[in-house]
């Protein structure tokens, strides 16, 4: 797997053998889209608005930053939000399922439970996204939902659409999968309310800066320690995300020399994976430290991150969402 992915933004003779399929996931993406827009396929409406938080690529690009600081600007704004999501990588046995900070990733998935950690707001996981937000809205009585990572997801209508970019690699070769990493095809992008780049030169309109706090212990949280601490000996870096070089080269940038650990996007960590039969420290995003929380030894850190939007983005949203008719 890991050489498609490294066709889609390199050149690569693969993108024509595989283009024909390509071509056909193009149409059935179409057809569905045109079904649901002509009412044979159904699309249900929530009691409250609902914001679309996705992008058209595979691979993480950084919504789930995001998602935190749209769900404290909305607090902030006097709004009661919910946050539903698929719940990526867990088994529960029935759903919707809701989240808490203490939720096991095994059953909800790991991203879900940081968004729960940052924001203690009301979040359900399921694949019907419909049913989660109606239970948030019933049980909790919030008046707004955030759908994290649907914009696909068209059996729930929706408001506003944001679609998150990945600033460094953008769409690859704009080929549609399997020839190329696009979900949909980038005149999609026309439809959507705000494109926000994650980690790229402030030429677009919305940027997203993801700026790291101090490493906390997984043992003890009460434990932190600056970066730059961690500069005089080599650290083994784990990362089990979308875009792992991503956080292999945040650390190199900070000054520190890594041993990096790439791990497939969601890994479902087990103890040995961390065994590197030394005592240096070993860094970890904070996604892959939900999974290894119950195995942590005294020298695993996770790095949380936190997010920053430039053009006063949160009014925009705000002023859009005051001009949305009430639903039924």
């Amino acid at each position: 797997m890991k050489w498609l992915i490294t066709s889609w933004y390199q050149p690569h003779p693969i993108r024509w053998l595989l283009w024909s399929l390509s071509t056909l996931y193009g149409a059935v993406t179409h057809l569905r889209r045109l079904l649901y827009r002509l009412g044979v396929f159904k699309q249900h409406k929530l009691k409250v608005p609902v914001i679309i938080v996705g992008n058209i690529t595979v691979g993480g690009t950084g919504k789930t930053p995001f998602v935190i600081w749209l769900v404290k600007q909305l607090q902030q704004a006097g709004l009661r939000p919910g946050i539903i999501s698929r719940g990526y990588g867990g088994k529960a046995e029935y759903y919707p399922q809701l989240v808490t900070p203490q939720s096991d990733p095994a059953l909800v998935g790991d991203e879900p439970i940081i968004i729960s950690r940052h924001t203690h707001c009301p979040m359900a996981v399921a694949p019907n996204r419909v049913a989660a937000g109606q239970l948030l809205v019933k049980q909790f009585d919030c008046n707004i939902i955030i759908a994290d990572d649907g914009l696909q997801h068209y059996a729930l209508a929706r408001d506003i659409e944001i679609v998150i970019v990945d600033g460094n690699r953008l769409f690859g070769n704009q080929h549609l999968l399997p020839a190329g990493p696009l979900r949909e095809p980038m005149s999609r992008l026309q439809n959507v309310d705000f494109i926000v780049h994650n980690n790229s030169e402030p030429l677009t309109e919305f940027t997203m800066s993801l700026s790291k706090g101090h490493a906390i212990n997984l043992t003890d949280p009460s434990l932190t320690s600056e970066l730059s601490t961690f500069n005089d000996r080599t650290v083994h870096a784990v990362a089990g995300i979308g875009h792992p070089e991503r956080f292999f080269d945040q650390l190199t940038k900070d000054g520190l020399k890594i041993h990096p650990h790439p791990f497939s996007d969601h890994h479902a960590f087990q103890k040995h994976d961390l065994e590197f039969n030394d005592d240096k420290p070993i860094l970890m995003t904070e996604k892959d430290a939900v999974k290894c929380q119950s195995f942590s030894e005294k020298n695993m850190w996770y790095i949380p991150i936190n997010a920053t939007i430039n053009n006063n983005l949160e009014q925009l949203i705000l002023d859009k969402l005051a001009g949305i008719t009430p639903h039924g």
